[in-house]
């Protein structure tokens, strides 16, 4: 970040905490986030040092991606709901401080890199503790239903969550132009064995191994809810259980982390509710559906010149290995 933007956001930072005092000690780009950006702000207040993180929008953005403002409105409402997010702080809407909307969160301590939490069979207080504690946090998130004036930029609920995802899927691969017959495969798979609908609640959509800040204790924070909407808790469950996201820890099937029954059981004890495993794994081809289209689409932004990443360009490298597990997935349904 610039000199000319660091001063612009002192600025905005102190009129918007009333601290006249308030400096930037330091400003760090943090590793990951294709989709956006997150700046670790070291800041200096009349109430002491103070660790935040700054997010805001990459160069290029997917179209399904909310903007900040909505993706701040949705970590008060998980904040108040007692789901453990980063404490949200500050909204700006004026892109002419940053370049872009950004909003202000409390930094938590912790790692999400999905690799080398995978690996680490004591992190969370062990492998049982932490997939309880994991159901219990998208427990509280699903507590979160409609209608609620708050998370309005959401819409209305669609009536069959399952049949909507499948139409949106089939939409993005016309859209894109590029013959995908496993995905179309698998689509048409899912649709024939799509479960009935159930009442909406909150989704946070991309609730996975890389997404969760995880101490030696438990978890220190749920991020990046870009994606949330309205639609069947299940799905959160199946992203989860998907085989993409274990990292190579193919055994411990809630992402890699620890084993599924005991991800079942945080949740069933937290909300109340049973969880129905037979849809869970139809939203784990969903899941596997879903990445694949989201990979590709990344790629693209790569190809396309939008915005040049050797992340993004890699990220296509998996659509093989997805469609792989879509066929896998798909047999006998």
């Amino acid at each position: 970040m610039d000199e000319a933007r660091l001063t612009r956001l002192r600025d905005w930072l102190a009129a918007a905490s009333g601290d006249a005092s308030l400096r930037i000690e330091q400003a760090q780009k943090l590793s990951g986030g294709a989709i956006q950006q997150n700046w670790a702000l070291d800041v200096e207040t009349i109430a002491g040092a103070q660790r935040w993180v700054l997010r805001t929008d990459s160069a290029a953005v997917l179209a399904v991606s909310l903007p900040r403002t909505a993706e701040y409105a949705l970590l008060k409402a998980a904040w108040d709901a007692g789901v453990t997010v980063p404490e949200p702080l500050f909204l700006c809407e004026d892109p002419g401080v940053t370049g872009a909307p950004f909003f202000i969160m409390r930094r938590v301590g912790g790692t999400a890199l999905g690799p080398r939490v995978v690996k680490d069979a004591a992190l969370g207080g062990g492998r049982e503790q932490l997939a309880r504690a994991l159901g219990r946090e998208l427990a509280r998130i699903h507590r979160i239903r409609p209608p609620r004036p708050d998370l309005a930029f959401l819409g209305a609920p669609p009536a069959d969550a399952g049949l909507a995802v499948i139409a949106t899927l089939r939409g993005r691969l016309d859209a894109a132009g590029t013959p995908r017959p496993a995905i179309e495969w698998g689509l048409r798979a899912a649709e024939r064995s799509a479960p009935p609908p159930v009442p909406p609640v909150l989704v946070h959509n991309d609730f996975r191994t890389g997404n969760l800040m995880l101490d030696a204790s438990g978890v220190t924070g749920v991020l990046d809810w870009e994606f949330a909407a309205w639609g069947d808790g299940h799905a959160d469950l199946g992203w989860l259980c998907a085989k993409c996201w274990r990292f190579g820890n193919v055994a411990q099937e809630a992402g890699g982390l620890g084993p599924r029954k005991a991800l079942y059981a945080g949740y069933e004890t937290e909300s109340g509710a049973t969880v129905d495993d037979a849809r869970v794994r139809w939203w784990e081809l969903m899941a596997h559906l879903r990445w694949a289209v989201i990979a590709a689409d990344q790629a693209q932004r790569h190809l396309s010149g939008e915005e040049r990443s050797l992340e993004l360009a890699l990220t296509g490298h998996i659509v093989p290995e997805l469609e792989w597990e879509i066929l896998f997935l798909s047999e006998g349904r």
